[in-house]
Formats: C-alpha cells, structure tokens, sequence
C-alpha cells in the first residue's frame, strides 16, 4: 500500500525550509527582482548573504553521499525541501540546485578519483559561507536543443578538448543560459573529444576556475532574476588529464539523460512551489476584498480560479513524487515519467500564476503585489533545462 506520510526527519525538514523560504529567501528575491542591474545583483548582500545562509543550513549539499560530506538525502526528502524553498522563490533555489550537479555528479561517478573528491566536493560541503559555487556548461548557442541529438554525426559541440600531454586543454564557450555560469568557480564541461562521433564524442571534464577560464556578464532577463545565467569562455584551459570525469563513447547519452532526469525533477517542484506561492496570496486577496457586498472569494468567477489551482499544485506534486520514488528506487530513475512531471507542472505553473494575476484585477500587475514577479518566473520554467516542447518530444520518443 501506497503511503504518503512524511516521517519525522522529512516533516523538520519541510519545517526548517518553510521557514527560510519565507523569512530569508522571499525578501531577498524581492529585492534582487527590482536589482536594475544583473552583475551588482550577484554582489549585493541579499543574494550573497542567502546564500550563506543556505550553506549553514546544509540546503547546498542534500544529495551529496555523506561519506563525501553531503546529508545523502534520498529524492523524495529531497522534493519536500525544494517545494517549500521554491514557495519563497525559484531563484535561489534553482542557484543551488544548478550548483550540486558538478559535486553530486562527481560524488557518483568518480568514486575511483579520490584526489579530485578531496580536492573538489569536500570542500563545497564543508563550504558554510558560500565560497564555492559550481556549474554545468552543456549548451551552446550553435546547439542548443540539438545536443540532445545524439545520432547525428555531423552535431558536436564547438567546445574542445584536446589532449597534450598529460593535460587537457578546453576551448571554446558555452552560452550565456549556463546557471550559476557568472559565479562559478567550478564548472563541469561537456566538450568534443572525437568529432568523427558526433555528439557521442563528447567527454566530461571537470575545470576550476582559473587560467583560460573567462565568465561572460549576467544575463538580464525578463524573470527569476536571483538565478545567475551567463556565458562561460575556456581559451586553452589547461587540466591534468585525471579531470576528464567521463570518456567519450555510447554511454554519453545514458549520462546526459541522467543529468536531464535529476534536473526535471526539481525544476517540476520549482513550479509547485511557485504556484503555492501565487495560489496562497491570491486566496488571501480574494478573502479580504469585498466588492458587490461580499468578498470576491464567494463569486464563483474568483472561486472556479483558485479551486482549480488547488488542483494543480496538487496534481503536479502528485506527479512529482512518483518520478521521486521512481529516481529512489530505479538506477537512474525514468526520463519518461520526469519529463511528463515536469512540462506538466510547469505549464500549469504559467496558466495558474496568469489566473491568479487575474483574480489581483488591476493590483495583479502592480509591482506593490507579488503576483506579477510569480508570472514571470513562471516563464522561465517552461523554457530551463531545455525547454517544454524538447522534453516533450523525448517523452514521445520513449512512448
């Protein structure tokens, strides 16, 4: 029998997130939203200081194995805590989840490479004042959606990694949606090895921050402004060769859907979490405002609205938690089932978040009310991590 009750560590742990959703990570996104300008924002205090805060909390480093120092928090402990955080907003949480993909990825993988664990996801764990931040550089603006074409040998990323020595040296760029791309001081990178193959030959490498690595400037875009984005340029990066975290070959798409699998999950409880955001304060509005002698809440106009996204936030959660279960209990989870959670969730993330803007009438988009900032943050998630219609021709594929 199926059992939906959290436990008790999975109950202090939805506690703990509620709280600093609400009471750090909301007034920081607030403030880093009306932020004119993307790069000051990444320096300002609201953003730096949350995120030390999150460090102190452990939300940086959840599915990290423990042995490497992380909490080893399975996937479904994991979703409770991104939900609630996303209710405060999706940018920050969306900056630590691009940030644990280089550490956890590392953690999993690279078991054998002892020296670049000490080296490298030790320190991020151990890390409580927000020094170090990572990212992941797979897209680039020649690409895009086509690197997921992995049966193309004429598709291959322009960013290079050639061999000299006992080194690698990395060339090229990646484009300007790399999360955390600005800031990072660890970059995981796809980059061609073996072009004869295609997309296949890619390897996977890990490069620090340094020498021949440029970070572009942050991108300014329409929403979740506290998430950083920007290019990341490599002019002969040199790295011991001991840093290619995975060779190139047939196992390249196994690995990139892994990281697609992971990475729709949490961007699907983003969405929950967002449209709980939108949903909560349009139903206190809607209780408190009294027009044609009652509150609006009680015309079935203003009700039919908000009843319906009780109804996705909790459809879309449902669905969320099944991909969970599947990624806890399945090596390498189910691409499928993620995809579908996640164009499902965030599709009903950007109807929700306009129909709660609508219930708001003229204040909905009034800056005075959060409403409008919901609205556009929810765009973002159609479009992150690939975008809606990608995913869903992969689901398709997979049918």
């Amino acid at each position: 029998m199926i059992d939906f009750k959290p436990t008790q560590e999975q109950l202090e742990l939805q506690k703990m997130a509620k709280k600093f959703a609400r009471e750090v990570i909301r007034p920081a996104e607030l403030a880093i939203d009306k932020m004119q300008n993307p790069d000051e924002a990444y320096a300002s205090p609201e953003f730096r200081n949350t995120l030390r805060q999150a460090y102190e909390l452990g939300f940086h480093k959840m599915t990290i194995n423990v042995q490497h120092g992380g909490l080893g928090l399975d996937p479904l402990s994991a979703a409770l805590v991104w939900e609630e955080l996303a209710v405060g907003g999706v940018g920050i949480p969306a900056t630590l989840l691009a940030g644990m993909v280089a550490p956890a990825f590392l953690s999993v993988l690279a078991g054998g490479k002892k020296e670049l664990i000490e080296k490298h996801v030790v320190p991020y764990c151990d890390d409580t004042k927000a020094e170090h931040i990572s990212a992941w550089g797979s897209s680039e603006g020649n690409i895009g959606s086509d690197g997921s074409n992995y049966y193309d040998p004429c598709v291959h990323h322009e960013t290079s990694a050639k061999k000299e020595g006992s080194e690698y040296v990395i060339t090229g760029a990646k484009s300007s949606f790399v999360s955390n791309g600005s800031i990072a001081d660890l970059f995981l990178v796809f980059a061609c090895v073996d072009p004869s193959k295609g997309i296949k030959g890619s390897g996977v490498f890990l490069v620090p921050l340094g020498q021949g690595v440029e970070r572009g400037k942050s991108m300014d875009k329409l929403g979740m402004r506290a998430l950083n984005q920007g290019e990341v340029c490599f002019d002969g990066a040199r790295i011991p060769e001991g840093n290619m975290i995975m060779p190139p070959g047939d196992n390249y798409p196994t690995i990139h859907n892994a990281i697609k699998t992971v990475g729709n999950i949490g961007v699907g409880y983003l969405a929950v979490g967002l449209m709980r955001a939108a949903y909560e304060e349009a139903l206190q509005y809607a209780k408190e405002r009294v027009q044609f002698g009652k509150p609006i809440f009680q015309h079935q106009a203003i009700g039919f609205r908000l009843f319906e996204a009780y109804q996705a936030i909790e459809a879309a959660r449902g669905l969320l938690w099944k991909a969970s279960w599947t990624l806890a209990n399945k090596f390498m989870g189910d691409l499928k089932l993620s995809a579908a959670a996640r164009v499902f969730a965030t599709n009903l993330a950007m109807k929700h978040t306009v129909e709660m803007v609508q219930i708001l009438g003229g204040y909905g988009i009034s800056k005075e009310y959060n409403l409008e900032k919901y609205m556009r943050d929810a765009k973002l998630l159609q479009i992150m991590d690939a975008t809606n219609e990608i995913m869903t021709i992969k689901g398709m594929a997979m049918l």
